[in-house]
């Protein structure tokens, strides 16, 4: 029966796609790259800007700091890709860090990465969204005020386009990725060209403000400014971000897909360095002034003054005589930043599938959609994102302030279980060229563990006040995968088949109870093929609900006469579940060894708002006698004729087939000397006196 919802689904997903097209929607390495790398590459976007704004904390003095940050981050940058090139050669399988983590340091430790990974991924769409959304506004001011509403219609649009299928969403966001690299990269080059060839001067709207200290800070020293520096640090290393999704990614690359993996790194990473380090020249050119209270910080500017983004004013001073081209950095910009989401939503899906199969979340994480993407844990992503950009009102900056931790946990995890995994294969390789390869494989993680242990470190020294909050939510999400195991295993345990003979042993006895509020076809369909499963004992019962109704049905019972016994059920308050669970928990007191199957004759209806007029008590009662032990609840449906296919079956005509008659249509209804002689083949014979009760 077709739902109210297919259409709808069918045109913003499109059609479902047969389990054997999976190989179709594998990825080459040019749309790979903007669907794996684009969070990482658009990172550049605002990492340089975070520098700036905490350095802005002691004034003017620190900014010249900036290019200095810069190099030591694109380090670490090169050395973590380097570091991941190795995992994506030893891991292939697309558990990127958790399955380097658990299969080196155990399960534990895998959850950890886990919880990290899943709470970044969430922080990857809000922060993408918020910070695209805050970058249009810079060059829209008319959407000022509306950030939040921007957003999460943003997010609710790539869910949609993600639902598609992993092909179609990488084809889509492929143009808008090297638009982006072929604007900052023109950006940078275009001001290269004017600084020095035509030494002409690019000065920023801001570059002519004073930056003054934060109140109360003055001008730092000592220890003060070394741990402004660190802090500035670890705010420029969200360039780093995304970086982790390409070996979390390796099954959606084409074969070879280590290789092809490997390849999509080194040059996302090359790119990256290049438009990362090219925006802080830039910035400090055209002399940007960030400020984290640019009405108290910025001397000269208007009381009305807002504050533009960093890349915003860049690309406005270097394109000065050039209009189009600022336009196009600030839309690519604002694409990129929140098509970056993407790379979210096809990490965080494959981790949960993962860790679904490993019993770690719900099952329904596991199971492909319509377009053979994990449809469940795509909306599960999209939804937790927009909580966080409704309750951080989309304010980027306070956003990116918990967003380093996640990544910086994996990193280390993941890194110190590579260097274990080398080690571990070393012991038994004896071919000294293998055994080079891997002593260079194990230095190259053991000097990205060095980066990432002392860069989340830093982090945690310098933003604690902040990553509290990222912390607890991956305490907690560890706490509640630790249970779902547990629920599992516990599952897992009580089903599993063991040779006790109190488990196969035949019950002693089959009470047979068919519900009846009316004696209509159904009710008379559930009396006759309650019949057919040979039961000890056949009664029925119906609870009085309405006096009056209840003597019509006694009326008609004796006036057909129905041998399977009436029993009617007392409910002074008009309550149909509680007396029926009551009556079959006596049954079952008394004759513990017993089996109660009850029967309930269901409508069954064709439209969905039938479904709202029929079968709510039928629900409810099969709800809660499920879980009632030694009892069976079997439904017995009536078709309306509303439920009837409205297309005809095609007949079937395949090639040197023999047609053999036409299949008889089964009887709809017994007669009544059936039900009540037992007439019809199989009728059982009453086996005991409760029989003829």
């Amino acid at each position: 029966m077709p739902m109210p919802t297919d259409l709808p689904k069918r045109i913003l997903i499109g059609r479902a796609l047969r389990s054997d097209k999976l190989g179709e929607t594998l990825l080459p390495k040019r749309i790979a790259l903007p669907v794996f790398a684009s969070d990482a590459l658009s990172s550049v976007a605002y990492a340089p800007e975070e520098i700036l704004l905490t350095l802005s904390v002691a004034g003017a003095s620190a900014i010249h700091f900036s290019w200095q940050i810069g190099v030591v981050v694109a380090i670490v940058m090169l050395a973590v890709v380097a570091s991941y090139r190795q995992n994506v050669h030893a891991y292939p399988s697309g558990g990127g860090d958790y399955e380097v983590a658990t299969v080196n340091h155990g399960p534990n430790a895998g959850l950890v990465v886990a919880a990290a990974l899943m709470v970044d991924y969430v922080l990857t769409v809000a922060v993408s969204t918020t910070s695209g959304v805050a970058n249009v506004v810079s060059a829209v001011p008319a959407l000022r005020g509306h950030e939040q509403l921007v957003s999460v219609v943003v997010i609710v649009l790539l869910m949609g386009m993600n639902l598609r299928g992993v092909r179609e969403s990488g084809s889509a966001f492929a143009v808008p990725t090297y638009a982006f690299m072929i604007g900052v990269v023109g950006m940078v080059g275009y001001g290269f060209v004017r600084h020095f060839l035509l030494g002409q001067d690019m000065p920023a709207e801001s570059s002519g403000f004073t930056l003054e200290a934060t109140p109360g800070n003055g001008s730092l020293a000592g220890f003060a400014m070394v741990f402004l520096l660190l802090k500035s640090f670890s705010s420029g290393c969200a360039a780093l971000t995304g970086v982790e999704a390409i070996s979390n990614g390796v099954p959606a690359f084409r074969k070879p897909k280590s290789k092809n993996a490997a390849t999509t790194l080194l040059m996302m990473a090359s790119i990256a360095v290049v438009m990362f380090m090219g925006i802080i020249w830039l910035a400090r050119l055209t002399g940007v002034q960030m400020a984290e209270n640019p009405a108290e910080q910025l001397t000269g500017a208007a009381p009305d003054y807002h504050q533009k983004t960093a890349l915003a004013q860049i690309s406005e001073a270097v394109f000065n005589n050039f209009t189009p081209g600022f336009y196009f950095v600030a839309a690519v910009t604002g694409l990129i930043l929140v098509l970056a989401a993407n790379t979210a939503f096809n990490g965080f899906p494959v981790l949960g599938s993962i860790l679904a199969q490993d019993r770690y979340l719900p099952r329904q994480l596991h199971t492909r959609g319509d377009r053979l993407a994990f449809s469940n844990g795509i909306i599960l992503l999209a939804i937790a994102a927009m909580v966080l950009v409704v309750a951080f009102d989309a304010d980027p900056n306070r956003l990116i302030q918990l967003y380093i931790v996640g990544v910086f946990v994996s990193f280390n995890m993941s890194q110190s279980g590579m260097i274990r995994h080398w080690t571990r294969l070393l012991r038994g390789e004896t071919d000294p060229a293998k055994r080079r390869h891997m002593q260079r494989s194990r230095a190259i993680n053991a000097f990205g563990l060095v980066m990432t242990m002392a860069v989340l470190i830093v982090v945690l020294v310098t933003k604690i006040s902040h990553a509290w909050i990222a912390i607890a939510a991956m305490v907690v999400l560890y706490v509640m995968m630790k249970g779902i195991r547990r629920h599992y295993d516990r599952v897992s345990e009580e089903l599993t088949a063991v040779d006790d003979p109190d488990d196969t042993a035949l019950p002693t006895r089959v009470h047979a109870v068919v519900l009846v509020s009316k004696l209509h076809k159904p009710a008379l369909r559930a009396l006759a093929y309650a019949r057919l499963a040979r039961p000890h004992t056949l009664e029925a019962i119906t609870v009085n609900v309405d006096p009056e109704d209840t003597a019509a049905l006694r009326q008609e019972w004796h006036e057909r006469g129905i041998e399977v016994p009436l029993k009617v059920l007392d409910s002074p308050y008009r309550e149909i579940t509680g007396p029926v669970l009551d009556y079959v928990k006596n049954l079952r007191r008394a004759s513990p060894r017993a089996v109660v199957s009850v029967y309930i004759p269901e409508y069954v209806v064709g439209r969905w708002y039938e479904h709202l007029l029929h079968n709510q008590s039928a629900l409810r009662l099969k709800g809660r006698l499920l879980f009632k032990p030694g009892v069976m609840v079997t439904s017995v449906p009536w078709q309306l004729e509303s439920s009837e296919r409205r297309r005809p079956q095609k007949a079937w005509s395949a090639p040197g087939a023999v047609r053999r008659g036409e299949p008889r249509a089964p009887k709809a209804v017994q007669s009544k000397d059936s039900v009540r002689t037992g007439s019809n083949p199989g009728a059982p014979t009453d086996r005991s006196k409760d029989s003829a009760q």
